[in-house]
């Protein structure tokens, strides 16, 4: 797998097709250059440390409209 922007490998597509919110258990909108992952249900972000999503509801910020 070849690392994208600042050297950071994307989310692998396995890993996309089972993750789901952790509130809702909706779809995600991966946003792979901010290294972000959005649930629009919930209108939160969560974000992409070191190559490993972060689905904790308390760390997610809310999605600015």
């Amino acid at each position: 797998m070849t690392r994208g922007i600042q050297g950071r490998m994307p989310i692998a597509q396995e890993l996309k097709d089972i993750l789901a919110c952790p509130r809702c258990k909706g779809e995600l909108e991966f946003r792979d250059p901010q290294n972000e992952i959005v649930c629009h249900h919930c209108k939160l972000v969560y974000r992409i440390e070191d190559d490993i999503p972060v689905m904790l509801v308390d760390e997610a910020r809310p999605l600015e409209a």
